[in-house]
Parts: C-alpha cells; structure tokens; sequence
C-alpha cells in the first residue's frame, strides 16, 4: 500500500510515522503495492484520533479510532480496518465482483466458518415521506429519539438523510444532481 500521513494539530514524527508504517504494515497483505492509504492522525485536548480511509473500487474502507494515547488509537483502528477488509471480501466473492485494489493471495485464501456470517435484515419499516426542510428533520429526529431520520427535502424534492454526529451536531446525506 501506499500510505499517506497527514498531522492536523500534531507533528508526525518519525517514530509515530515508523508506528504507523509498522502497524499498518499488516495490511500489505489484503492489498496490492498501488492501492492508496490515507492515515490522518489529530490530536483534539487530551484526546488522539486517528482515521484511515482506503479507497477500493466501489466503496470506501474507513475507521476512525480516539482514545488518550495514539499508540492505542493505531492498535485500535488496525483491527477495525481487518474486521472491514475480512466482511468485504466475503461481499466480493458472493457477488463475484472484480477486486482491484486487493491482493489475489487474500481473495483465494478460505475464511473461516465463523467469518462466514451472512448479513440477515431483522425489521423492515415503511415511511411516508413528508417534505420539510433538513432543520425539521433534525427535529423530528430528536422527536423519536433516532440517531437519522429519512425525509423529502422539500426544496429539491428528493430523499435526503439527516444524522447526529459527535459532539451535537448534524450531517446531511443528499442525492447528487
């Protein structure tokens, strides 16, 4: 893979550079040697995130981590990004998509009965969309105590998504034109 670090509000030095090299070594394996990594390690009062985003054809693997100690962060969110890599590989095989940016050593290695879990949909619920505008939906959503909340944007006319985020805010999924 090859990674690239980004310091926001940090200095990446050499040994939390070397760190996140090493740790995220483990992951050559899963990839070929093009394959892009983005790592963004920030610091924010006492708290050390880290977040890495790797593109592949057709989605985004990413995972963030925050703990008091980047070291821990970069343990941490080493083993979300295998966690990832391991349920997209099955998704892969079962719809016998084309994988470029992984390695065909992994894609032809057997998985693990345990791993082999199927995705199941437990509920299914039926909405009637209503227009309003993405600040009535954010109410709404606080009304029924969901962390998102579907709606027709009333100006557009579409399907939008609101959603809380960390420290009370909001995020906005619209439709692209």
């Amino acid at each position: 893979m090859k990674l690239t670090i980004i310091g926001r509000n940090i200095s990446v030095t050499d040994g939390l550079r070397n760190m996140v090299e090493k740790k995220l070594g483990k992951l050559d394996k899963f990839f070929r040697q093009d394959t892009a990594c983005t790592v963004t390690l920030s610091t924010q009062k006492d708290m050390h995130k880290i977040e890495v985003t790797i593109p592949v054809k057709g989605t985004v693997i990413r995972a963030e981590q925050e703990t008091e100690d980047m070291y821990q962060s970069i343990d941490l969110v080493v083993d979300v990004i295998e966690r990832q890599i391991q349920k997209y590989r099955k998704k892969i095989i079962d719809r016998r998509q084309s994988a470029l940016a992984f390695s065909e050593a992994f894609l032809e290695k057997e998985q693990d009965k345990a791993e082999d879990a199927e995705i199941r949909i437990l509920r299914t619920k039926q909405i009637d969309l209503k227009p309003m505008t993405p600040e009535e939906a954010c109410l709404q959503m606080e009304l029924v105590g969901h962390s998102f909340f579907v709606f027709q944007n009333g100006d557009s006319g579409k399907v939008n998504v609101v959603y809380k985020r960390k420290e009370n805010s909001y995020g906005l999924i619209e439709p692209e034109e």
